[in-house]
């Protein structure tokens, strides 16, 4: 990339707590890693610390280019936390590019079973150095939170699928009906026991007790997505179709 490449700025759902900010910096540690040369840095869309209008007031213009390309740090648009980052975009003082959430992709599935296994609830066999003694679930149920939560979570469903060969199916988090239907789908099919596969990666979901969630519908729940390899991978992925074409990034602005 050139030296007057634009900054990739990831948008954080939520205040800097410790945990989000450990989670950010590994995931910008990725980003770095695919985009070599670009200032990659996240900003938060609550309180003063490191929040998303301080970096951008910080990106230095380059004439004739954005200045940075605002990717959200999110499997799934959320309507309340993109209209925060069009509002602090639209107030920046210099020009910058918005993408879409990251959405699904093959490899999230990957770092879905990586979860799954590390909580006991899928077998390792394909997890490299990763040794799990303990019993996996019969069934999975993916779970995602936004306004395409269905979408993602169905086809994050069925590549995890093929991954695991046990029935998979896909619930939203903003809907309870939906998980305890979906769960008791599978139930009644003659699973026995079920896992939960949060397709989230952490901040946007602080307000939600995800165990408690899975417990609710007899599940157990495995941890969110967090900063493994292929978030900052997708991230980074956005940030060059957003380079090449703002249509490729999923978005028009």
């Amino acid at each position: 990339m050139p030296s007057d490449a634009p900054a990739l700025i990831l948008a954080v759902p939520g205040p800097a707590t410790d945990t989000g900010i450990d989670i950010v910096a590994d995931i910008i540690d990725v980003a770095s890693q695919s985009c070599p040369g670009v200032t990659v840095r996240a900003g938060f869309l609550e309180g003063e610390e490191e929040s998303l209008s301080s970096v951008l007031a910080s990106c230095p213009r380059v004439e004739g280019r954005p200045a940075a390309v605002v990717v959200p740090l999110l499997i799934c648009p959320q309507p309340e936390t993109d209209a925060a980052i069009a509002a602090e975009i639209s107030a920046a003082a210099v020009p910058v590019l918005p993408t879409a959430a990251l959405g699904v992709h093959p490899i999230l599935a990957g770092a879905l079973h990586v979860r799954l296994a590390e909580a006991g609830l899928a077998r390792s066999d394909r997890m490299g150095r990763i040794s799990i003694v303990s019993t996996a679930a019969e069934g999975v149920l993916v779970t995602a939170l936004g306004t395409d939560a269905m979408s993602i979570a169905g086809t994050a469903a069925v590549l995890l699928a093929a991954r695991l060969a046990v029935p998979v199916a896909a619930a939203s988090l903003n809907e309870p009906s939906s998980i305890r239907d979906a769960a008791g789908r599978l139930f009644d099919a003659g699973v026995t026991s079920l896992a939960m596969s949060p397709c989230v990666i952490g901040p946007e979901t602080d307000h939600l007790d995800l165990a408690a969630v899975a417990e609710a519908a007899g599940m157990k729940a495995a941890g969110p997505l967090g900063a493994q390899p292929p978030i900052g991978q997708l991230a980074a992925m956005r940030y060059g179709a957003a380079l090449q074409d703002p249509q490729l990034a999923g978005t028009s602005s």
